[in-house]
């Protein structure tokens, strides 16, 4: 009965994986999903922005970066900074207002909700009475005026939310105080704006939409002034010394408004149409900013004509004769200006205009001639184009990171060299240990390198794959040129740009070698490119070579996608990857592995109709090999012929639902006579013993028919210098995995680096498994005699890796969606095997091999697969023992896309996409970490240019940062703490919690 026992429990090793293995989800890279509100605080210099999930989002300088989710999950639609304050209030489409700070705790900054709250009107109103429309935080930090839908301005108390009802603002009182012949013209409606007066706290302006606006006395509760327009009203915005405002309208007008001492009606110093004669559309958003040369910038949201530029998202900027209409890809969702937020300074002088789209964040350098865009150190548009794959490549030499940088520098001349405007807090997080980089293939024959070191997901260069092919576009065509008569003066600007000129073009495996500088990508067409690295641009000839993985078959006709058509003669390339030689696989479908060998110099890569090796350096096929089934027909039809696909995986799935209930009567003895019946229960008696003595996760899987669609399509290709014919040599060979579980072996004959270019390199079938349940092959994997894997091409050349242990027995590990199996070299003998729980649907979609290091000592590290199943959670099983060491729960299960998209890094670290915008990172590690670590201090405040009649304790509450407490609450705190130390009941649980917790 020894074998039905489970392994003990081994205190050391549980002691060692505590050491070892910590689960963490630590940062998200890239751009909000659905970004619907938008704020900024010149104060402590942070932006936040609102999502329509309820994430709100604090970014500083690079590497500042503070998260909060709100509970309910509804809409941000608003965000106010409280002023002089590290605080900030959001409202949601739910009428929520929800109070925010930034208080520190174990020596970082934390966002914390402190409190929430809902405007309620009296019993049996309606909902519009209280739904909030404008939000104005006074400068007093001590209430919100909340505007609403009926007119009515509610005064709500910081930081309780009690409403002040008797400061409410009522429709009819402002009304009362308007002089008659004015006041029947029309009804107040809904609050569009509330602005207090920049030099007089106790005056704000209230903007109806029915351009009613009222300049209010807030100690005498009247109305000084009264404006009337004659359009409906959308926004206000006062001039720095508060003599005059600014209003804008639906018609796509904006209006300049002197402020007098009389409460009399004044008229507009100007109006102005600044896209007419033509009906316009309404802007929205408006600033007016004075500058030292006396000519004003006007910046405002959209105005442009509706027949002919309705459908543009523009910003425009007027700056005397200059005047730039900015267009974006995406709806714009909000902007704010960057200026002179100094009380004593005389004019704005603005510097930067930060743009927040629906897709991306756009920053404008003011300041300098053209008015260039400035590239952000964070919030990347990661899916300008839509990403197809995604790769990682850790601890990148200096050598090569440089020269990337380099190429990338050259892409950015356009980019203005302006500071960074967002700086505010401070970051604290240690310095990343090594440079690492993300690598993205995009839908437009793009692939991105991202500096993946850090907190901030910094875009290093970009690498187009286009100039190889002739497409529709150009690639000298300039998008951005305006011609000077052109009227409007639009002028494109951003990175995003969903529409791809030929969907073949998209990137689907990447494989880049960071010892040699060589780079594999391959496509949707079936184009595999191989790369070097140059530092200057130059213009020479791609060698084409075709791979026919239809040679030997007879009777298949591929109904899929043409390939690609490729340029004729020399092509110009940039500085960076510059490609050399191009593969094209025939039929041209996706690729769907890429292996990459820079010491043997040779690619191979697979499709779904079969697998092929290319000699990079002679520039020559050494073999191909096709995979394809004879019932593949699905195989041949291409990624744009599904419906019959669709017909026959479902006949396939009732096929193989019946086979297995037929299956299961048979084995419960459903007919025949007794003797029958108990030799069929003796056996089913028997298969239940077998289950049993296996271990919980390793239960029976079902066997997949040969029959099955997509059984030639190569899964994964491996390169090996191991035993593969006998024990005494060793020799590189090539493997490769498929979906109908078979495993193929090639030994390879290189010859040596004197006759490398005199000699082919040779190939031979050596190997072929069959992998008894036919399950998709997913890893494979070769442990040398240390049962270590074996060190990536030229990794032990560069002395970064010890020589592989050639004197013992190496192992084979096949990794299919059901089991993990290891086999002995070179006789490929079963060994051990750990089965998943097929009963549960659990399968592998990803792995990788893992080094995990201890966070008590640097002397102990190991090796460990890192496993990814279709469930979405993380397994990580030792090796050579296929020993199961901890399960975490990473995506939601329903979570295809974030599933297929997932990557780990070789340091126990992951990515995966939460949305087509945003990474989410990961780490399994205890000792790689990289999560943002900052600060965020109360700056002083410089001067205050208002003067407020205050009691002792408002003013010592005003003193103290969001952090503190007042004295009051000090001495109370004080006071509390003694009592409880004095109660001796209180001292008795805390030592018997310290007890339990020992």
């Amino acid at each position: 009965m020894r074998r039905f026992l489970r392994p003990g429990h081994d205190p050391v090793r549980e002691r060692l994986k505590r050491d070892l293995f910590q689960f963490n989800k630590t940062v998200e890279h890239g751009f909000p999903h659905q970004p619907s509100a938008l704020g900024y605080s010149p104060f402590l210099r942070l932006m936040a922005i609102g999502t329509r999930s309820g994430a709100i989002k604090l970014y500083g300088a690079p590497g500042v970066e503070f998260m909060g989710l709100h509970e309910e999950n509804n809409t941000v639609m608003q965000i106010h900074f409280i002023p002089d304050q590290c605080q900030l209030v959001t409202l949601l489409d739910d009428n929520s207002l929800h109070l925010w700070s930034l208080k520190q705790h174990g020596g970082a900054s934390e966002l914390r909700e402190e409190h929430h709250f809902t405007l309620k009107g009296p019993p049996g109103s309606p909902p519009s009475a209280t739904q909030i429309t404008a939000v104005l935080p006074h400068s007093s930090r001590e209430v919100l005026y909340l505007g609403t839908e009926s007119g009515n301005i509610f005064v709500v108390e910081l930081p309780s939310f009690q409403v002040l009802e008797d400061r409410t603002i009522t429709p009819e009182a402002v009304l009362q105080r308007i002089p008659e012949d004015n006041c029947n013209r029309r009804s107040c409606e809904l609050v569009e704006a509330l602005r207090e007066h920049p030099k007089n706290p106790d005056q704000i302006l209230i903007g109806y939409s029915r351009a009613l606006i009222v300049l209010w006395d807030l100690q005498n509760n009247k109305a000084i002034h009264h404006f009337l327009g004659s359009q409906q009203l959308e926004n206000l915005y006062w001039q720095r010394d508060g003599s005059k405002f600014i209003s804008c309208h639906y018609d796509g007008s904006y209006a300049q408004w002197p402020v007098s001492s009389d409460n009399r009606q004044s008229e507009p110093l100007e109006n102005t149409v600044p896209y007419g004669p033509f009906p316009c559309k309404a802007i929205s958003k408006i600033y007016w900013q004075t500058t030292k040369n006396g000519l004003p910038y006007i910046i405002f949201q959209g105005g442009m004509p509706r027949a002919s530029y309705g459908d543009r998202h523009s910003i425009s900027v007027i700056h005397g004769s200059q005047q730039t209409a900015f267009d974006f890809t995406s709806r714009v969702i909000d902007f704010f200006i960057i200026f002179s937020s100094d009380p004593a300074a005389e004019f704005d002088d603005p510097s930067a205009l930060v743009v927040l789209a629906e897709e991306e964040l756009v920053v404008i350098d003011l300041k300098s001639a053209g008015w260039p865009a400035v590239q952000p150190p964070y919030l990347a548009s990661l899916h300008c184009s839509a990403i197809t794959c995604s790769h990682h490549v850790s601890n990148i030499p200096l050598k090569l990171w440089e020269r990337i940088i380099s190429a990338g520098s050259k892409q950015n001349i356009h980019y203005s060299s302006m500071p960074w405007p967002i700086d505010g807090g401070t970051n604290i997080a240690p310095d990343p240990p090594q440079r690492d980089l993300l690598l993205t293939g995009h839908e437009d024959g793009t692939v991105r390198f991202w500096d993946a070191s850090g907190v901030c997901l910094h875009l290093l260069y970009k690498l187009s794959t286009v100039r190889v092919f002739l497409t529709d576009a150009d690639p000298n065509d300039n998008m951005n040129t305006v011609g000077e008569d052109e009227w409007p003066p639009l002028r494109k600007v951003g990175t995003f740009d969903p529409y791809s000129d030929d969907p073949r073009l998209g990137i689907q495996k990447i494989y880049l070698c960071k010892y040699s500088g060589y780079l594999a990508v391959a496509g949707t067409a079936g184009q595999v490119l191989v790369m070097e690295l140059n530092d200057e641009d130059a213009e020479h000839v791609v060698d084409h070579a075709e791979a026919d993985l239809l040679q030997d078959q007879e009777g298949y006709r591929w109904k899929g996608h043409e390939k690609l058509k490729t340029r004729d003669g020399p092509v110009r390339f940039e500085a960076g990857f510059q490609p050399f030689v191009l593969v094209q696989c025939q039929p041209p479908a996706v690729v769907t592995s890429l292996a990459l060998h820079s010491e043997w110099k040779l690619v191979a890569f697979g499709t779904s109709h079969g697998f092929g090796l290319f000699d990079h350096q002679q520039k020559r096929l050494v073999f191909v090999k096709c995979t394809l089934h004879p019932s593949d027909q699905l195989a041949l039809e291409g990624p744009l012929s599904r419906v019959k696909s669709l017909k026959k995986s479902l006949r396939q799935s009732f096929r193989r639902i019946r086979r297995s209930r037929v299956s299961s009567r048979k084995r419960r003895g459903g007919g025949g006579n007794a003797s029958e019946v108990q030799e069929a229960n003796a056996k089913f008696d028997q298969d239940a013993l077998q289950e049993m003595e296996l271990a919980p996760v390793q239960r029976k899987i079902e066997a997949r028919s040969a029959e099955d669609s997509f059984t030639g399509f190569v899964r994964t290709l491996y390169f090996a210098d191991t035993f593969l014919r006998d024990s005494s040599r060793h020799c590189p060979s090539l493997w490769a995995g498929t979906n109908g579980g078979t495993v193929y072996a090639f030994c390879l004959r290189v010859p040596p680096a004197e006759r490398r270019m005199d000699e082919p390199v040779r190939a031979e079938q050596a190997k072929e498994i069959q992998l008894m349940h036919r399950a998709p092959v997913v890893g494979i994997l070769v442990l040398d005699g240390r049962s270590t894997p074996l060190p990536e091409p030229l990794e032990v050349a560069h002395d970064l890796s010890k020589s592989p242990d050639m004197q013992g027995s190496h192992q084979l590990l096949v990794v299919s969606e059901e089991q993990f199996k290891v086999f002995t070299l070179p006789k490929v003998s079963s060994k051990l095997k750990l089965k998943l729980t097929a009963l549960e649907g659990c399968r592998v979609r990803k792995v990788t091999v893992a080094n995990f290091g201890s966070c008590k000592t640097d002397d102990y590290s190991e090796n460990d697969l890192a496993v990814l199943t279709n469930l979405g959670d993380i397994q990580i099983i030792s090796l050579p023992f296929l020993k199961l060491q901890i399960r975490y729960p990473c995506i939601r299960k329903e979570d295809v896309s974030g599933i297929a998209s997932c990557v780990f890094t070789k340091y126990g670290q992951g990515f995966y996409l939460i949305s087509p915008s945003e990474f989410e990172r990961f780490s399994l590690s205890t000792k790689w970490l990289v999560e943002p670590r900052c600060i965020v201090d109360m700056p002083e405040m410089t001067s205050n240019n208002h003067v407020h009649n205050k009691s002792g304790t408002e003013n010592a509450a005003r003193k103290s940062s969001p952090g503190d407490c007042g004295e009051d609450e000090r001495k109370s705190g004080r006071l509390m703490e003694h009592a409880l130390l004095n109660d001796e009941k209180v001292l008795k649980e805390i030592q018997s919690t310290l007890e339990g917790g020992r």
